[in-house]
């Protein structure tokens, strides 16, 4: 298929990477250079310069275009890669000077994305997202269709080749979306039922690389893909995690988030990324050793508020910290007590207890701590509060009535009350108002 990759990998690449003062277009050299290795390119040359504002015909000028032929000439290069997003005529224009294939930004995540895809899920997402940003691209990217119109019977009058891509693309966006459909109403019934079942999800989001992947198997001995490499993690993972005081919860690993993420990619993976948007809680882990990691901070912060996940709590996981010279494994609160960021290592498993303390905590703030009294006929009720784990102590009165002391969520409580059958309104003076 067109979108598939080529078997043979290491293609020589020359990079370009433009200088801009601060703003929308600015991007990180070195970032830029991880994604390049992460494509699995040989980068050979790489190209710099400062400027304003992009050209408009070739991006970066004249010059620094002939300047970038003599690179490719020299190491033999197949591909020229932009740290930067390219229109289509600049990308056609600079191909047709350099007379090889040239690639924006956007197309090198693209590419990464396919790479990593591994579920039926991620592969047409990443398809679809492909298909939508090739789009203004017909003229280039399409090209090799002109072969299948030669010959005895294939001359079809009144279409032109480039309403006949166009067509073909179209058809093929809409049968991915029916398929991602189907795929989005069975996540959404996956996730009905969790609520259903009253099973908190934590979701854990952050730049890519921050070590989401590696604090998700340490925390669940679980095994997904984790490596020091851009976008290792593309396809979600559910794993079940005993948290004290709460019990079960579902955590969730997802892709990493990077500048620029193109929009495309937002879109295509909504459905993947709704898992952070209706989370009760998101663990933003975040490169504690990055230079860059307060703008990383802020880049996937702007993700979360796209996909509407920022309304929800949050707690910040400065993860790596046994990289840092003074690096403590510690809990930080905010002015009224609560937990808002732990410092740990996921790879040396330091600060993982306060971590599930300050996970336990925010997740226990409707927590039903009270002394319940209950009579004979309320063995049932009394068994149900064992089995749940929720009597920390038991004392009896006189008259043989047994005063409980109780530890729960309210949600649990309230479960145990009806399965046995028991009405609220006998302990419903005893909660506290904020919780009715």
């Amino acid at each position: 298929m067109f979108f598939e990759r080529p078997d043979s990998g290491g293609e020589i690449a020359v990079l370009v990477h433009v200088d801009f003062p601060e703003g929308h277009n600015r991007e990180d050299l070195n970032e830029f250079r991880e994604l390049v290795i992460s494509a699995g390119a040989d980068p050979v040359g790489l190209v710099t310069t400062k400027r304003p504002t992009p050209d408009v015909k070739t991006f970066v000028g004249k010059g620094k275009v002939e300047e970038v032929a003599d690179l490719v000439r020299l190491h033999k290069a197949e591909l020229v890669i932009f740290n930067h997003s390219l229109s289509p005529s600049q990308e056609r224009n600079v191909e047709r000077i350099l007379q090889c294939r040239v690639l924006d930004r956007t197309g090198l995540i693209l590419d990464i994305f396919a790479q990593r895809a591994r579920t039926h899920e991620g592969k047409l997402q990443v398809e679809l997202a492909q298909l939508q940003f090739q789009s203004t691209r017909l003229i280039r990217g399409w090209t090799h269709l002109e072969r299948q119109k030669g010959g005895i019977g294939m001359r079809g009058p009144g279409e032109t080749q480039l309403e006949t891509d166009r067509r073909l693309l179209r058809v093929r966006v809409s049968t991915i979306n029916a398929r991602l459909e189907k795929v989005r109403a069975q996540r959404d019934q996956s996730r009905r039922s969790r609520q259903r079942s009253d099973v908190s999800t934590v979701t854990i989001v952050g730049y890519t690389n921050a070590g989401k992947s590696t604090l998700f198997n340490a925390l669940t001995e679980a095994t997904v893909f984790a490596a020091d490499q851009l976008f290792a993690t593309l396809d979600p993972t559910l794993r079940r995690l005993n948290v004290d005081d709460i019990g079960e919860v579902v955590l969730a690993d997802t892709v990493g988030f990077i500048r620029h993420l193109p929009h495309k990619l937002v879109e295509a993976f909504r459905a993947t990324l709704q898992e952070a948007a209706e989370a009760q809680l998101l663990l933003h882990v975040i490169d504690a050793a990055s230079l860059e990691r307060d703008d990383n901070i802020k880049q996937v912060e702007l993700v979360l508020e796209e996909i509407g996940a920022m309304q929800g709590p949050q707690l910040r996981v400065y993860n790596k910290i046994d990289l840092l010279s003074q690096g403590v494994a510690r809990l930080d609160r905010d002015e009224e007590g609560k937990p808002k960021a732990v410092w740990l290592s996921a790879r040396d498993e330091s600060g993982f207890d306060l971590l599930k303390q300050a996970i336990a905590e925010l997740l226990s703030e409707e927590m039903f701590e009270q002394q319940i009294t209950l009579s004979a006929k309320d063995s049932r009720l009394r068994s149900i509060l064992y089995e749940a784990g929720a009597v920390r102590s038991e004392e009896f009165t006189d008259n043989g009535d047994s005063l409980l002391d109780l530890r729960l969520q309210l949600h649990d409580f309230r479960r145990v009350l009806s399965k046995a059958g028991v009405a609220e309104q006998r302990f419903i003076h005893q909660v506290p108002d904020h919780w009715l």
